[in-house]
């Protein structure tokens, strides 16, 4: 006799299931791939554990003209999307967009692979985000553990990167940044790439779209369930008493029409410049597109275009 299918607590098409047993069901970003030296770029990956204890690891690229002889690259610190859920580091969307990348924009990237809810709910991926930027920023002085990061990379030119919830990380990694103004690095600036916030208030489109708006604040709460809600600072960040102290001197924003998250990238320039932080904020919009589309269609024209502001961005 077939086992009784399990009863299914809560579904987000296309991210996850939680059934009732605590089973878990990912419905996407599951593949990975291999460290490699890319074929096409020549960049080169490997991987490497950030911290024994909790698992938290990550994976490093360098561009293909390296050595140590030549002067020393930016460095861009990557935090992938996935609604906190799905995707890791190793995923071969991230793969192949950060060896495209590194390669247009001559940088090491160090792609960090935090841990995900529901196994883990937040704020440990921004507890594991913080102590993988520690743990690059050992390297400053030459002594870290790992090489490329020793021989390659230039500390006063660090850059913080991440599309989706990723970008959130980001942006909430240099508002620590900016707080408690760690030693080892300057961080440069920040690019966010549809960018998942959200808040109590609906703005603009979200109006009209009310099952999206839904969704995202639904998906929010599943992630980190101890939280306030929508206006959490984590997930609203115009509610972080700390906003005007990102800690940095620009900020790329990049939002795309078809996206139901494109308002808050609009409205986060729009408060970033008026809350007294002093620094440099754009927006680059791509009509016609949806959300995250350069990961999925990357030789396109507008993807590609994405590629060479953010690499004109870090240089």
């Amino acid at each position: 006799m077939a086992s009784p299918t399990p009863e299914l607590l809560l579904d987000f098409p296309n991210f996850v299931r939680l059934f009732k047993d605590g089973t878990i069901e990912r419905l996407g970003g599951t593949e990975i791939v291999p460290p490699s030296t890319d074929p096409i770029t020549g960049v080169q990956s490997k991987d490497a554990v950030i911290d024994q204890e909790t698992g938290v690891n990550a994976r490093l690229y360098i561009p293909k003209t390296t050595n140590p002889n030549h002067k020393k690259l930016p460095l861009l610190i990557y935090f992938h999307g996935g609604g906190f859920v799905i995707e890791t580091a190793f995923s071969p969307v991230y793969h192949n967009h950060i060896n495209s990348l590194a390669n247009e924009a001559q940088v090491v990237v160090v792609s960090v692979n935090f841990r995900r809810a529901p196994e883990h709910f937040l704020p440990i991926a921004y507890d594991d985000s913080w102590v993988a930027i520690m743990w690059i920023a050992a390297h400053s002085k030459g002594g870290g553990p790992e090489v490329w990061l020793n021989n390659y990379v230039d500390f006063e030119r660090v850059f913080f990167s991440g599309d989706s919830a990723g970008a959130n990380i980001a942006h909430n990694m240099a508002i620590r940044v900016g707080v408690e103004k760690p030693h080892g690095f300057k961080l440069v600036g920040i690019t966010l790439i549809h960018a998942y916030f959200t808040g109590k208030q609906p703005i603009g489109s979200e109006c009209e779209d009310v099952v999206g708006k839904a969704t995202f604040d639904k998906l929010w709460l599943f992630v980190c369930p101890t939280s306030s809600g929508s206006d959490d600072p984590w997930i609203n960040p115009f509610m972080n008493p700390n906003f005007s102290k990102l800690g940095c001197d620009k900020v790329l924003v990049c939002v795309a029409e078809k996206d139901s998250l494109r308002n808050r990238g609009w409205y986060y320039k729009e408060e970033l410049e008026k809350s007294g932080w002093g620094g440099v904020v754009e927006v680059m919009q791509d009509e016609e597109e949806g959300h995250l589309f350069h990961l999925y269609k990357p030789t396109c024209d507008k993807a590609v275009a994405m590629l060479k502001r953010l690499a004109a961005f870090m240089n």
